[in-house]
């Protein structure tokens, strides 16, 4: 598939898969007989992988390791694998911090329908709410 194609199935701009490719997180594509870059379906695979680490917080610094393991082949199967479970758990630790704000939203969610509804509140907790680890909120 064309560049332009690429862009379209993937979400990307063009500018951007030009740019990923320059930087080495797209492998470089063959070019037809006009210098056309043709892309392999096999790439929008890739890039939805890549989209996914970049969305769980991995940085463009470490996605560019993983690249360039990942074109290193099965030799670097054990250090891909090593990122991916450090990076796995960076997430699970980003996941358990979200479901702790989320509680927290949750219950400022429900206080201000008890509000609503005329319920009697301890002011003291509209100012500031307390998470489980006793940290102020507002």
């Amino acid at each position: 598939m064309l560049i332009g194609d690429l862009a379209r199935k993937s979400g990307l701009s063009v500018d951007t898969l030009r740019y990923y490719e320059k930087i080495g997180l797209l492998p470089k594509p063959l070019r037809d007989g006009g210098g056309r870059r043709i892309y392999d379906a096999s790439v929008l695979r890739w890039i939805d992988f890549l989209g996914r680490l970049k969305a769980t917080g991995m940085g463009i610094k470490a996605r560019l390791r993983y690249a360039d393991l990942r074109g290193k082949g099965a030799a670097s199967l054990a250090e891909r694998r090593e990122m991916l479970e450090d990076h796995r758990c960076f997430v699970l630790a980003e996941i358990a911090r979200l479901a702790e704000t989320l509680d927290v939203l949750d219950d400022k969610i429900d206080l201000y329908r008890r509000m609503e509804a005329g319920e009697p509140v301890d002011p003291s907790f509209e100012s500031c709410a307390r998470t489980k680890h006793g940290a102020a909120t507002s």
